[in-house]
């Protein structure tokens, strides 16, 4: 005879999965936020902007959207992601040119 299966414990695990799955979701989301330079705007300002990113229905402003996502996915080294622009060891920032020799004597 086979054993009843314990479908609170099924029940139980899957809640933990997906409570993990949403934690993990949520400091992906910090990390990105970090990685693209975005926590230096103010909070409202932030928020302000991915609310109109979310109203947005034309689809040629979402599309250049998620090339420049490709874009900065693809060519943004996994060290330099999250990457300080003002860092000095970091001066050419991410995907700018380094600044010439003469503009730093300014």
């Amino acid at each position: 005879m086979r054993k009843p299966r314990d479908y609170d414990a099924v029940l139980k695990a899957l809640n933990d999965k997906a409570r993990q799955l949403r934690e993990q979701k949520l400091r992906q989301l910090g990390e990105l936020v970090v990685a693209i330079g975005a926590d230096a705007l103010p909070v409202e300002q932030l928020a302000g902007a991915l609310l109109s990113a979310i109203d947005t229905k034309d689809a040629a402003i979402k599309e250049g959207w998620r090339k420049r996502g490709v874009a900065f996915f693809q060519t943004a080294p996994r060290g330099a992601r999250g990457a300080d622009k003002n860092d000095p060891r970091t001066a050419s920032g991410a995907g700018s040119p380094a600044p010439a020799a003469s503009e730093d004597r300014a």
